[in-house]
């Protein structure tokens, strides 16, 4: 029997955006399809059924806790499955290198609520846990290790840029001087010394004073933003031809990142504008789906307020023809 904390459970994992991702993805049956963020295995499901008996999916998660939840799945799938643990941003390259090759390639970003809505994984602010934060419980660099070991000049570069705080130099200036009594250990004391640290209007301005923080040490800890520089390339290159990319992004530093990677591989010639030909050759890779990202619904938000934030982007790798 497994742990109780690691059994899975009907509520780890709404997900977000089930229909528009369906619809841009296409899968048919006798597809390969590469969920590259398993998580409790929700989209995962779906895109399977659509296979409809043939084709294969491959499963890819960092966190070891996914294999309980890819278990289940795979009893139902009803094709053929894989898992493969590990971050994408190293495991896509390597299926590419392999010569893997995909007709639909998803990427869900962000924490799933199967490690938020665990308590002692310490992702969330809302109650008081272990300062640990690891997507993959194996690695050796934690949240409390950031925070009682980092400069205070790097801490507060993390916050923010990849939190976007505007507070940064008091908070990591208080993080320094209250480490130097005691560590850091719990997610409490962190909290406690952010609220003290801003002035008091913004501890009830837009949302939890420690939210930013918190999403800032989460993607240090894991390096998010760096997995996902890495993967995108190699998840357009396991695409065959007319194959499909979509990926669901939670924050702006995400979503920018995934904007701008689509941009520039939709992109045509890119000679200087007053060269009267193209000398450059350069062919568009991909073709957007969609020129906006796919917002959840009302409705969606209502009965899921986690998926508020959610931005969808889709594309299809352009044929050999260029269509």
């Amino acid at each position: 029997m497994l742990p109780s904390v690691l059994q899975p459970r009907a509520t780890d994992h709404v997900p977000v955006l089930a229909e528009e991702v369906r619809e841009c993805l296409g899968v048919r049956p006798g597809d390969t399809v590469v969920d590259a963020t398993f998580g409790a295995g929700g989209h995962a499901a779906l895109l399977a059924a659509d296979l409809h008996g043939r084709g294969r999916l491959i499963a890819i998660d960092r966190d070891p806790g996914a294999r309980a939840y890819f278990e289940r799945f795979e009893r139902h799938a009803g094709v053929s499955t894989r898992l493969l643990r590990g971050d994408f941003g190293v495991i896509l390259p390597q299926l590419a290198a392999n010569g893997v090759r995909a007709d639909a390639v998803f990427l869900d970003l962000g924490v799933s609520s199967m490690q938020l809505d665990r308590p002692e994984r310490g992702f969330s602010y809302a109650t008081d846990a272990p300062l640990d934060m690891r997507m993959d419980s194996t690695q050796e660099l934690t949240a409390s290790e950031v925070l009682n070991t980092w400069p205070e000049r790097e801490l507060a570069s993390i916050f923010r840029r990849y939190g976007e705080e505007r507070h940064s130099r008091q908070i990591a200036r208080a993080i320094v001087r209250r480490r130097r009594e005691r560590p850091f250990e719990r997610s409490g004391e962190l909290v406690d010394t952010i609220k003290a640290a801003i002035p008091a209007p913004a501890r009830f301005g837009d949302g939890h004073p420690a939210k930013r923080v918190f999403q800032a040490l989460r993607i240090a800890v894991n390096d998010e933003l760096g997995a996902l520089e890495g993967a995108l390339p190699a998840a357009l290159e396991l695409l065959r031809p007319g194959g499909r990319l979509a990926v669901i992004s939670f924050h702006s530093l995400e979503d920018r990142i995934v904007k701008q990677f689509l941009r520039d591989r939709e992109r045509g010639c890119t000679c200087p504008p007053d060269f009267p030909v193209c000398v450059c050759g350069h062919e568009p890779e991909l073709r957007a789906i969609q020129r906006r990202p796919v917002r959840p619904s009302e409705t969606e938000v209502a009965a899921n307020p986690r998926a508020a934030s959610a931005r969808l982007r889709a594309a299809v790798k352009a044929s050999a023809d260029g269509d």
